[in-house]
């Protein structure tokens, strides 16, 4: 369990009887951007958020949600609601279809969300003291001095009480705080997309809900958002899937890329030649897999009297084989949500920051770990290899996947 410890009294007092408006930066509008900007303007913050594209939108794809990112929503005080469509995994296939492992029953099971409804649902969620400046790419941090923290772009400066990092993978503030913390390849690239149900092909019923197979190197796993020709999914309902692959990401133009994906899986059981045949080159969503080595040391610095925050990819990024990434982004909102509620700049917002690092580094580190080893089962190579994974997936359920589900799946939100 992973209990936030709460502010104590003499904080709250403090908070009280101040008359200071506490203010943030949050750069990048992804989900986790979106999330913790909406947490800290329910926790009495007035935020700006800051956006390098032209406007907020969603990918396009869909996500994975496990139970903690569901709780950690729910912490939030956002509810999914009828986007959410669960999921019963059943187990791995092997490219032709057979068996290689069926899940046991009672093992945590995702929901799958379009994207962009999942943004339409953070954006509901952000409230009305916040203001969105998009087109605003951040290049620049303050990190040291007197001066309260500042992200900034060459030409303005945006300073505030607390900077929130949430601008990826990429990190341009990560790189200033914590330079030895490089993004590492994991040998494989993943494609997401998302068939709306106008083009989704007939299916067999025990194809058509979920799926997941493992070749040598490669996985396919598709899921149903939603009913063929219901109203709730009339636009955004459809089928999702994700493919991976080895290599790195593709340079070639979307269209390419969706031949070379239709050619690789040219010889899998039904649905997934189907599913490829209906999609098309603007649906596709290129992730590389990777993951952030070493985790920076500190996921919260001061500054002055504030501080810099990092969170989501900014903080860690960890292979997609457990599908975490959304879901620790917004444990990362709901932890720093709930410490921030009762500060002010000061000593309680340097403690807070502590507190964000003690909460959330070590989780994090423990799921890259599991994640980075699962992935290197999911995609082993060469038929020595393939056949000792297959073999050993039988066990798996009992000992690596259950430990995943363990220490990913099972997180406690920080009291209200």
């Amino acid at each position: 369990m992973n209990r936030i410890p709460r502010s104590g009294p003499t904080i709250r007092r403090e908070w009280r009887r101040s008359n200071t408006v506490r203010t943030a930066v949050v750069v990048g509008a992804g989900v986790g951007g979106l999330a913790a900007a909406g947490a800290l303007v329910r926790s009495g913050w007035h935020v700006t958020l800051l956006e390098r594209g032209d406007r907020l939108s969603g990918n396009g794809a869909g996500f994975f949600l496990w139970p903690n990112g569901v709780a950690a929503l729910r912490s939030l005080g956002l509810s999914l609601g009828d986007i959410a469509f669960p999921v019963s995994t059943g187990g791995i296939r092997r490219p032709d279809g057979r068996w290689l492992v069926q899940a046991p029953t009672g093992t945590a099971q995702p929901v799958v969300v379009h994207a962009d409804d999942l943004h339409d649902t953070l954006m509901a969620g952000l409230g009305e003291r916040l203001e969105i400046r998009t087109a605003v790419e951040v290049t620049t941090v303050r990190t040291g001095g007197a001066d309260r923290p500042a992200a900034g772009t060459g030409k303005q400066t945006f300073e505030a009480d607390l900077v929130v990092a949430a601008d990826g993978s990429r990190s341009a503030i990560r790189r200033r705080l914590a330079p030895a913390a490089s993004v590492a390849s994991a040998g494989f690239t993943a494609w997401r997309a998302v068939i709306p149900w106008f083009r989704v092909p007939k299916l067999s019923e025990s194809m058509a809900l979920y799926g997941e197979m493992l070749g040598a190197g490669h996985r396919f796993v598709h899921a149903t958002l939603g009913e063929r020709g219901h109203s709730a999914s009339a636009t955004r309902g459809g089928i999702y899937w994700v493919a991976t692959v080895p290599g790195a990401l593709r340079p070639e133009s979307p269209t390419a890329q969706l031949a070379l994906l239709r050619r690789w899986f040219a010889d899998w059981q039904s649905p997934v030649a189907e599913l490829l045949d209906a999609t098309e080159p603007g649906d596709l969503v290129q992730q590389a897999g990777e993951d952030l080595r070493p985790l920076p040391a500190r996921f919260g610095t001061a500054v002055g009297g504030g501080g810099i925050v990092l969170l989501g990819d900014a903080a860690h990024v960890s292979t997609p084989s457990l599908t975490q990434g959304a879901c620790l982004a917004f444990e990362d909102a709901a932890t720093l949500g709930a410490l921030m509620r009762d500060v002010v700049p000061g000593q309680s917002l340097l403690d807070a920051l502590d507190e964000y690092t003690v909460a959330r580094r070590s989780r994090v580190a423990r799921i890259a770990r599991t994640s980075r080893r699962l992935g290197s089962v999911m995609q082993a190579q060469g038929r020595v290899w393939v056949r000792a994974r297959d073999a050993a997936l039988g066990r798996l359920p009992a000992n690596l996947v259950q430990r995943a589900a363990t220490a990913a799946y099972e997180w406690t939100p920080p009291a209200p």
